[in-house]
């Protein structure tokens, strides 16, 4: 290998190392229990991409992207949120409650990094062809969360082609933030650096409640 092409190896292996673990099968639930999760958000078709982000450095250490068609989930390619009570098959986790939605960004964004959030609303049928793809997606090889998201919006219909492959995260929150209408937030927080201490003190009974809350307006 070249001495050029070593240092890209490098490169990417390094900006990359978030992305790097792999779906735990019994936290994967079954049908039933999915089904049962399902959340439907009343807004527009919209996507939102997550980029997070080293305080250190700057380089983007995870992409992820939350759909909203007629289920809202986020596919959390190589990710790590997972809990035995959060509904997730393979890299998608359902149930995207505005709480969960809050629990999920703020479980990435601690004292080491923040968290980029874009967000876009689509045509229906543009969320419903990435919403298909999502759910349908098997797990993500380690350190090919950008390169996944990217592949998933790179031929949707309605977006015009207008993201191209690639496998860095900030490179894909480029080029998502110049989709026409798109907006970006930036949320730093600056708890605790482990980030699974958030999922040990998760409350299932809020996301619960936010749930049945929603199911009675």
């Amino acid at each position: 290998m070249s001495l050029p092409r070593l240092l890209l190896a490098i490169l990417v292996m390094a900006g990359l190392s978030a992305c790097a673990s792999i779906p735990d099968p019994s936290q994967s639930m079954s049908d039933t229990e999915i089904t049962a999760k399902v959340y439907r958000h009343d807004g527009p078709p919209a996507l939102t991409l997550f980029t997070m982000v080293n305080n250190s450095n700057g380089s983007g250490a995870h992409t992820s992207l939350m759909v909203n068609g007629s289920q809202r989930v986020i596919f959390d390619p190589a990710g790590s949120f997972r809990h035995p009570r959060i509904a997730t098959r393979n890299d998608t986790v359902f149930g995207i409650t505005p709480v969960m939605e809050d629990t999920y960004t703020r479980f990435h964004a601690r004292k080491t990094f923040h968290v980029i959030v874009q967000h876009v609303e689509v045509p229906p049928e543009t969320a419903e062809y990435i919403l298909r793809r999502v759910v349908a997606s098997g797990p993500v090889p380690r350190a090919q969360c950008a390169l996944s998201t990217a592949e998933l919006l790179r031929d949707a219909p309605g977006l015009n082609g207008a993201i191209r492959s690639t496998w860095f995260p900030n490179n894909l929150a480029a080029q998502f933030g110049e989709l026409p209408g798109a907006t970006t937030q930036r949320l730093y927080e600056y708890d605790d650096a482990d980030r699974f201490k958030a999922l040990d003190v998760f409350d299932a009974d809020r996301v619960r409640a936010s749930q049945e809350a929603k199911a009675d307006e």
